[in-house]
């Protein structure tokens, strides 16, 4: 978090994930877009769909400048978040998102330029885990580099502002 918030630090860089359709795609190819990205995953019981609901709302709000915004979800889940999963639950937010997936190595280096924390929790009583995370939406210019962050809870009207701010020529 004090890397994220003091500034002296690079926060992103350039990436690639595969879509669900197993298509590498690169943040490059998003250029000439302004990029809100988000780390999570598809079992998180809270605050990931909350915030993504809150990314979808922005991009319903902003109307036809929404062409210039793309919503991306990386997971930090890929044992558990397959293609068929990551698919059906970005499109029941927005049918803009593009999932994106890798290897635990290639998330775990995404997440790191991006100063993301994140860790398998197991539940007690139970086979399975949950996963801890820094939940933020990073808003990358069309150049792919880092512009602000919007931490949990952050309005729908309070995104749209800022990309408004940003879409202007």
């Amino acid at each position: 978090m004090g890397e994220l918030m003091s500034g002296r630090h690079p926060i992103g860089g350039p990436f690639t994930l595969a879509d669900p359709s197993g298509r590498r795609v690169a943040l490059a190819d998003f250029k000439g877009k302004f990029v809100l990205l988000y780390f999570g995953y598809a079992t998180c019981p809270d605050v990931c769909p909350t915030d993504l609901a809150v990314i979808a709302q922005a991009l319903r709000e902003l109307g036809p400048a929404a062409a210039g915004v793309q919503p991306l979800f990386v997971t930090l889940d890929p044992l558990r978040d397959t293609a068929a999963i990551l698919r059906e639950y970005t499109a029941a937010f927005h049918p803009g998102f593009v999932a994106l997936t890798g290897s635990e190595d290639e998330i775990r280096h995404v997440a790191t330029d991006f100063k993301v924390f994140y860790e398998k929790v197991d539940l007690p009583g139970t086979s399975t885990y949950a996963i801890d995370h820094t939940p933020y939406t990073f808003l990358l210019d069309r150049e792919g580099k880092f512009v602000i962050l919007f931490p949990p809870g952050t309005p729908a009207d309070r995104m749209v502002e800022m990309l408004r701010e940003q879409l202007k020529p």
